[in-house]
């Protein structure tokens, strides 16, 4: 009889304790999934973000829980030389993310108009570093929106860019037009483009108008002759820097900002917040972006400056360090593989 009540109550105690441990860890979820969806909350007001409905809402929270996730594991790792953040697109997937702002298309064969000459091929000493935005040849950080115009933004940031160069004033530059006007080869507005095809339609459209002139609408418009006909500033042309070669790629931005492809699928890059991106990334080419300079950290390490087109709440105020000389002939996430630059 005693033995049965010791186990009565040991099975009481039991119980007890379970039911315990369950309420504690039901509450912790509760908790965290409240502050998590408070997180989202503030997250909405921040980046003024409106849902069509709950179900649309329910479904980006969830979103927006594992990619948190994701940035604070990952910023909790020692020894990262960059951080991540929850930045505008942390309620997309990477496959929406990638589908929306990562435009660039390549040429599926070589172009037979292709220049092949390098005019910095001879230049044996550069600086130490450079930034272009000191020298006054590079614009605010836009928003390309949800448009896949990112080579656009690299061809025109190259483009005032050169244009300052030459004419020592610094002039905003028409994407819009390039989305609306140039629907040649690779060039397919908000669907992708290349570079060099917008530095061609630059130079036989004999030039390109004001951002204030063409405004940037972040849609496929059709062609405003009008506007198209007011030249701001003009091109003669344009050369590719030689493949594979870190080398050559910092002798042409010591010289100007250039044009240059990378592959910018992965996470880590959608939610890059500061420091020298060291991430792995791939080579497939997906995205245009605009190299304004190089340096080096005081811990010794070697960056690009490169100005990207997703708004300035991305990255460091619009703008990525990448990691330089890594030692693969691609440099990373193929930075070395495809750029250019126009001339003037």
């Amino acid at each position: 009889m005693a033995s049965s009540i010791k186990m009565i109550k040991f099975s009481i105690v039991l119980i007890v304790m379970i039911l315990g441990l369950w309420a504690t860890q039901t509450t912790a979820r509760t908790i965290s999934e409240s502050s998590m969806s408070e997180k989202h909350e503030q997250w909405m007001v921040r980046f003024g973000r409106v849902y069509k409905d709950n179900v649309e809402k329910e479904k980006r929270f969830k979103i927006f829980k594992d990619n948190v996730g994701f940035i604070e594991a990952f910023n909790k790792a020692e020894n990262r030389p960059y951080k991540l953040g929850i930045n505008a697109f942390a309620d997309q997937t990477n496959d929406e993310f990638r589908a929306a702002r990562n435009g660039l298309r390549m040429p599926s064969r070589k172009k037979s108009s292709e220049i092949t000459s390098f005019k910095y091929e001879n230049v044996t000493a550069v600086p130490s570093s450079m930034d272009w935005r000191k020298k006054g040849a590079v614009t605010p950080v836009k928003d390309q929106g949800q448009c896949g115009s990112c080579w656009a933004f690299s061809a025109i940031g190259a483009t005032e860019g050169i244009n300052q160069i030459t004419t020592k004033k610094l002039t905003s530059l028409s994407e819009q037009e390039i989305v609306d006007c140039d629907k040649t080869s690779e060039d397919q507005g908000c669907e992708g483009g290349y570079m060099e095809d917008a530095f061609e339609f630059i130079v036989k459209n004999k030039g390109i108008a004001t951002e204030s002139t063409y405004p940037y609408e972040a849609t496929d418009g059709t062609c405003n002759k009008k506007k198209e006909l007011s030249h701001a500033a003009k091109i003669l042309g344009y050369e590719k820097v030689p493949t594979n070669s870190e080398k050559a790629l910092l002798k042409a931005v010591a010289n100007q900002p250039i044009s240059v492809s990378i592959d910018a699928s992965g996470m880590d890059f959608q939610f890059y917040s500061s420091g020298v991106f060291t991430g792995k990334c791939g080579t497939e080419l997906d995205h245009g972006v605009t190299a304004v300079g190089y340096g080096t950290t005081s811990d010794g390490t070697k960056y690009w400056l490169v100005k990207n087109s997703w708004g300035s709440s991305w990255g460091e105020e619009g703008y990525i360090m990448m990691q330089r000389d890594i030692g693969a002939k691609e440099g990373i996430c193929g930075i070395a593989m495809d750029s250019s630059y126009p001339t003037a």
